[in-house]
């Protein structure tokens, strides 16, 4: 597994008008990494994604995405990114292969290279046999697989996932996990995963809870739960997020 630092995010703070939401939060991720963003709702993950994806600008802090910084080098560090955004954003009356083809052509991907593109990413889900199909008439589960095909046929450095599977029943979650966990072995991206289901978690994931906009633990689940002084990672997460002692 390569080490390099695929995502780096150093002294990151943002405010909302007065309120400030993150506080010199810093984390990395490295290649062939899955790093889990675990907070409770409203702990500045969303605003974390928002400012990775450029889609509010930070003044303090530093982002770079495999090597590239997101202020000063913008179009060379978000072609490095693949997005899952927690609402989903496929055109429901498209197929499953003209929302890939529309995606790939919004990246500059050749016609012949998209759909070599589709049937790879699509075969990895289970899912090349019904490229044909209208959107609209997958399951929840389903269309999450489309999305995340759509974000891997650019071939990203780094792929950010914001709680992907809210919503979805219990077999299409874990299929979900599991295939993602497989993308970061065979291709060695890395992911940065927002969630606050601790059953999303494997033991080999970098885990970093967040709490209020600041970080409050980092590392694998064991230190996590140590630096708590509990069993279990939900107890971790409870004492951690919640002030008990």
């Amino acid at each position: 597994m390569a080490n390099h630092l695929a995502l780096e995010i150093t002294d990151l703070n943002f405010s909302y008008g007065k309120k400030q939401v993150l506080h010199d939060l810093s984390l990395t991720v490295a290649a062939g990494q899955c790093c889990i963003l675990l907070g409770p709702n409203g702990a500045g993950k969303s605003t974390l994604f928002s400012l990775i994806t450029r889609l509010y600008a930070h003044k303090q802090g530093d982002i770079q995405l495999a090597g590239f910084n997101v202020q000063r080098q913008s179009l060379k560090a978000l072609a490095q990114l693949g997005v899952v955004f927690q609402q989903t954003t496929l055109d429901l009356d498209l197929t499953v292969q003209q929302n890939l083809r529309y995606h790939a052509a919004l990246q500059g991907i050749s016609r012949k290279k998209a759909n070599l593109g589709i049937q790879e990413q699509l075969e990895r889900l289970g899912m090349y046999a019904r490229r044909k199909e209208v959107v609209r008439q997958l399951n929840g589960g389903h269309r999450r697989r489309v999305e995340i095909a759509r974000a891997l046929m650019h071939k990203p450095s780094v792929l950010l996932l914001d709680e992907p599977t809210v919503g979805l029943d219990v077999p299409s979650r874990q299929a979900i996990v599991a295939h993602v966990h497989q993308l970061v072995e065979d291709d060695d991206i890395a992911v940065l995963w927002a969630t606050h289901l601790m059953d999303e978690i494997y033991a080999s994931d970098k885990v970093v809870l967040i709490h209020q906009g600041a970080v409050k633990a980092q590392g694998a689940m064991t230190d996590i739960m140590q630096q708590a002084q509990t069993d279990n990672i939900n107890d971790a997460f409870f004492k951690l997020t919640q002030g008990k002692s």
